[in-house]
């Protein structure tokens, strides 16, 4: 949604590999393939069942400048 920032832990819940790519909507793990939700950090493909979601991280904007807070 513009206007909407969102951010998540880079730590994969699989194996705390860091997620190093963001497309077609999925943030992606490089180690086994997980990937998750860029809206809500839930996980689309797991590379184990039970994985768990990226947690969320507060954002805060101010002056034009987004930080993670």
């Amino acid at each position: 949604t513009s206007g909407e920032f969102k951010a998540f832990s880079a730590t994969c819940t699989h194996q705390g590999c860091q997620v190093n790519q963001v497309q077609n909507g999925l943030i992606e793990c490089p180690c086994h393939g997980s990937a998750y939700s860029i809206a809500d950090g839930s996980v689309k493909r797991a590379a184990v069942p039970g994985q768990k979601a990226l947690p969320a991280k507060q954002v805060t904007v101010a002056n034009g400048q987004i930080s993670l807070a």
